[in-house]
């Protein structure tokens, strides 16, 4: 099996890393891939987003089928081309691909569809979204509707703080066209949950849960980024539990109808941001491929006897997965991210990194790396590397990411020590509660 994977990030690296695991005899190309890709796959020097290059490279190599990683290259209608030259490819349509590459659509759809979501007005005039922060009242969520790299969302505990977020999105260009229009939208309270759907357009396969971390700071505090780690599974979702089926009942079967009843039906990889409320999950927003830290411990927590790869690829020739279904998962993964000096804001690239040998049960995943001219290790973005540690128990699995990701080395490393704070707290919790009885 010859498989083509578009990207080149921590993501793209765990979903390598998989498909090695399940096959080691898969050929795997990967465009244009990372140093941590490059020890599994062959690396072919072609962006993301060139999508002639793409489809001229899948046809030449005799490649099986192509699995997309980031949003960008869905948002350039590669799949689009892949499907009008008749070559299979995981991932939705350009039109599908607007869950995620418009928040306003997104919203309107959900709205339409009965989808459980927060309240929202969509804006395109500061006079606008004055009006919106005084109806909905804060606190607030301020996003923009296109693609801002995980950084378009703002929360504003205050009117004032709302309306300087709409000014910095409307007037200041603070994340360019993607925030031409902006949501306001109420705040919701509960817990965060990501979950991932492989869907055929009709019936889908849930993978096992993850949450993610999105402030830089230890404690949930200083700014938002595209995530500083993740745990995978959550207790608050336990694998024969009622809520895989009130979140396909009221969130992933009438979107994917909404979408076929509209003409441009969603297949690929669903990926639901939650929160869990007192009234049951409610969506925060969709994307429209594998998250990025998320991937990093969904793809090892999944039960080694799952056949991932088979699952994509059959999605991607356009066939049935003829039923819905849950996947299960075995003992726990934690990943812990390290980024770069600089980090959200301004990220320093060039520093050299040192990574000492492995211990068992830790896998290091390639994100913003590249080698120098002298073939040494760098970093080359802002988030660096993600470091996942496996284990039968979110603790054990946390340990063994901390260990390692204090023990990499370079110049200005950012990380947080507090990664799956959550469920730890809940862990002591229940064990408290056991000992008093």
């Amino acid at each position: 099996m010859k498989v083509l994977l578009v990207g080149g990030g921590g993501r793209e690296h765990a979903l390598a890393w998989r498909l090695r695991q399940e096959d080691s005899r898969t050929e795997i190309f990967a465009a244009p891939g990372n140093p941590g890709i490059a020890e599994l796959a062959t690396c072919v020097p072609i962006g993301a987003t060139d999508v002639d290059a793409l489809a001229t490279f899948a046809r030449q190599a005799g490649v099986d089928w192509t699995l997309v990683g980031p949003e960008a290259p869905l948002a350039a209608g590669l799949v689009d081309r892949f499907r009008a030259d008749g070559m299979p490819i995981f991932g939705p349509t350009r039109a599908a691909a607007m869950l995620e590459t418009s928040k306003a659509f997104s919203k309107s759809l959900m709205l339409d569809a009965g989808v459980p979501t927060a309240r929202a007005v969509t804006c395109e005039t500061l006079y606008e979204a004055e009006r919106a922060i005084a109806e909905i009242g804060a606190p607030l969520v301020v996003k923009a509707s296109g693609l801002a790299a995980g950084k378009g969302v703002i929360i504003c505990q205050t009117a004032k703080e709302a309306l300087h977020a709409a000014t910095s999105m409307l007037s200041e260009n603070l994340f360019g066209d993607a925030g031409n229009t902006i949501l306001i939208e109420e705040f919701m309270e509960g817990e965060e949950l990501s979950m991932f759907f492989v869907t055929d357009g009709e019936f889908s396969y849930a993978l096992p849960p993850a949450q993610d971390h999105k402030r830089l700071l230890d404690g949930d505090r200083g700014p938002n980024t595209g995530g500083m780690g993740a745990y995978s599974p959550v207790a608050l979702a336990p694998l024969h539990s009622d809520l895989f089926e009130a979140v396909f009942a009221s969130v992933v079967r009438p979107t994917l109808e909404a979408m076929r009843a509209r003409g441009t039906p969603f297949t690929g990889l669903l990926y639901a941001g939650l929160m869990l409320t007192d009234d049951g999950p409610r969506v925060v927003e969709f994307n429209c491929r594998f998250g990025d830290p998320e991937t990093q411990v969904v793809l090892p927590a999944l039960q080694s006897g799952v056949p991932m790869s088979e699952y994509l690829a059959k999605v991607a020739r356009g066939e049935s997965l003829q039923a819905d279904a849950v996947l299960t998962w075995q003992g726990a993964a934690l990943t812990t991210v390290l980024a770069a000096s600089g980090y959200p804001e301004k990220p320093r690239t060039g520093d050299r990194i040192d990574i000492p040998s492995l211990p068992d049960d830790v896998v290091v995943f390639h994100a913003g790396t590249k080698r120098d001219a002298a073939g040494y290790l760098v970093t080359a973005g802002g988030r660096v590397l993600a470091v996942t540690g496996l284990g039968d128990s979110v603790e054990t699995a946390r340990d063994k990411s901390q260990e390692l990701a204090a023990a990499i080395q370079f110049e200005g490393k950012q990380y947080r020590s507090d990664i799956g704070w959550r469920e730890l707290a809940r862990r002591a919790e229940v064990a408290k509660g056991a000992g008093a009885t």
